[in-house]
């Protein structure tokens, strides 16, 4: 509990500290008419944000005495409205977003959100575009339009929270990966040349003397990468699908990238014509299906033209349902090729996927990390990857997002 003014911290009436610690302990308890051992009746708005809750949360009526409360929404869609409503009247936004997705699993509201009325009712994030593109292709015409209102307005807000900073991260990658042998002074790298000229180093005059200067280049004139995202869209992916689609665009969108949007099951969907808008290329998915790794790599190996000027970024839970081996062979050809091939476990701010342990072991031993990634870290990784250095991997003893790395990193 908090003492914000979001809900559940803000008293009906007025009560010393006693009375208060006996209001808190009642809603979070909840109960029938013993109010759970406390003694404290609930009224007015606590009354209600307890039969919000107890809709969701609370026991099967008529189990462990009969006067608990019951949970459930039935398949009555005025009564779901009504419930989305009070939970957004009562409760702050994270809230919300939490109950929804647990009144999706909990009690099977997804054929709900079929309706047109539903989506305008319910708070939209990531999780619920998820869930949307997996009812896509059982989603009737009436609906499709709202769906889509709803998915560009998560997406537009990721592309306002992520897209300058990308772009930033990655065209100062991309000078710093351009590298010229006789720069002018303000575009010298002072740190790659002094670590070249160490050689030279005076110790009577304490100086290195730079016989070899070592500068930046210009990414917009002399540096084109190619980027290829290659994203399992099994049901598990939902979250790194749309996070994916989001940064393809933002991709597209820099002139000295060359992105490739390649989404996979057990079928492979080039999506690359669609990337410049993103809900375009999330409807274009298909969530859910088994998974062939392998298959989408060979797709992806067949349009790389520049393999030393190529990252490839898988996005997968690793659990092949293809030939492991080729895929093994797969990634060390493009490695040996000159392709910075980068594996993320997930691209999500949950962070912690199940995963096969196996595979991305397997994996780390080619020098191909396995790693799950927030969508704050992606920049990073790509700089890192487009610069050729370590990649930012995160400290598995440090965090709760797993990752398997062994060897060098690149």
């Amino acid at each position: 509990m908090t003492d914000s003014g979001d809900g559940v911290g803000a008293a009906d009436g007025g009560g010393g500290p006693a009375e208060e610690r006996l209001r808190r302990w009642r809603l979070v308890l909840g109960g029938g008419e013993g109010a759970d051992g406390t003694g404290y009746g609930l009224s007015g708005r606590d009354a209600a944000m307890d039969g919000a809750l107890a809709t969701l949360y609370g026991k099967p009526a008529g189990k462990e005495g009969g006067k608990d409360r019951a949970a459930g929404l039935g398949a009555s869609a005025p009564a779901v409205a009504r419930w989305l409503g009070d939970i957004r009247t009562y409760f702050p936004a994270p809230v919300v977003q939490v109950m929804q997705r647990d009144a999706i699993d909990r009690l099977g509201l997804s054929t709900l959100l079929l309706e047109p009325e539903m989506l305008q009712a319910v708070e939209a994030d990531v999780h619920l575009v998820g869930t949307l593109l997996s009812l896509n292709k059982a989603m009737p015409e009436t609906t499709k339009e709202t769906a889509r209102a709803v998915v560009r307005k998560v997406v537009d807000d990721l592309e306002r929270r992520l897209a300058t900073r990308t772009r930033a991260t990655l065209t100062g990658a991309l000078d710093r990966s351009a590298r010229v042998s006789r720069p002018r002074h303000r575009d010298i790298d002072w740190n790659r040349t002094i670590a070249a000229n160490l050689k030279h180093y005076l110790p009577e005059r304490r100086t290195v003397v730079p016989e070899r200067l070592v500068g930046y280049g210009r990414a917009a004139r002399s540096v084109r990468k190619e980027v290829v995202l290659c994203v399992d869209q099994s049901g598990s992916m939902a979250a790194s699908v749309v996070y994916a689609s989001v940064f393809g665009a933002v991709l597209a969108s820099m002139r000295s990238i060359s992105s490739r949007l390649v989404v996979f099951d057990t079928a492979v969907v080039d999506l690359t014509d669609q990337l410049d808008d993103p809900v375009d290329v999330l409807f274009g998915t298909q969530l859910g299906g088994g998974t062939d790794i392998n298959r989408a790599l060979a797709y992806c190996q067949s349009r790389i033209t520049r393999p030393a000027d190529t990252v490839v970024v898988l996005i997968s839970d690793l659990y092949e349902g293809g030939i492991r081996d080729e895929m093994l062979k797969r990634v060390a050809a493009m490695k040996a090729s000159g392709v910075q091939f980068v594996t993320l476990l997930a691209l999500s701010d949950e962070g912690a996927p199940a995963y096969d342990r196996e595979h991305a072991a397997a994996l780390a031993a080619l020098g191909a990390p396995a790693f799950a990634c927030t969508p704050e870290l992606f920049p990073e990784v790509m700089a890192a990857a487009i610069e050729r250095r370590e990649l930012p991997v995160p400290d598995p003893s440090v965090s709760s997002v797993p990752s398997v790395q062994t060897g060098p990193t690149l």
